[in-house]
């Protein structure tokens, strides 16, 4: 959890109650959550409990803010200020490749350890790469489209019908290029 201050105006000491001093405070909590389901209340309480907001709201948040991504695991940011909750996602690449397949949400209780074994188009990968390149460390698109290549190689999936080590490797020799953003 990390904890940013933003006063908006000049105070002195006497002005802040101390019991309504977390109204200053911007919050944001980062966690893990399946996406279209409501989280259980016992994991959420012990990160937003302290914060003054109900778990069970802050679940029943989530979930709407994630039905999109039914079924995937799905990072979620929590921005709490003035006791507000504000839900935005942070999808990773392989929750993201996992979508591009278009597969049937699965029940995550009685199915697991399940092979994604679809195939996808280099646009795909293209557009991915370019919603992930703010958060990649490549310096160029082509090594955030290699980087996803890796993960799409993880995830178990085919793109244009290879394998995405042998798409690395054309993209390495020169036989695929990649533009430039």
């Amino acid at each position: 959890m990390v904890r940013f201050t933003a006063f908006h105006h000049q105070t002195s000491k006497r002005d802040i109650n101390p019991r309504s001093f977390h109204l200053f405070i911007l919050y944001i909590v980062v966690l893990r959550a399946v996406g279209g389901e409501v989280g259980s209340a016992s994991t959420l309480a012990p990160k937003v409990g302290p914060l003054g907001l109900s778990p069970k709201k802050v679940g029943e948040d989530i979930q709407k803010a994630t039905m999109d991504w039914k079924g995937l695991k799905v990072t979620v940011k929590l921005t709490i200020q003035n006791r507000q909750a504000t839900v935005s996602l942070l999808p990773s690449a392989s929750s993201m490749i996992i979508r591009a397949l278009k597969e049937p949400p699965r029940d995550r209780k009685k199915e697991k350890n399940i092979k994604h074994s679809g195939n996808l188009t280099m646009d795909d990968i293209i557009s991915i790469a370019r919603t992930m390149r703010p958060r990649s460390m490549a310096r160029t698109l082509s090594g955030t489209v290699k980087e996803i290549l890796g993960t799409a190689n993880s995830v178990g999936c085919t793109v244009q019908g290879e394998a995405p080590t042998e798409i690395q490797s054309k993209i390495d020799s020169g036989d695929i290029t990649i533009p430039d953003e």
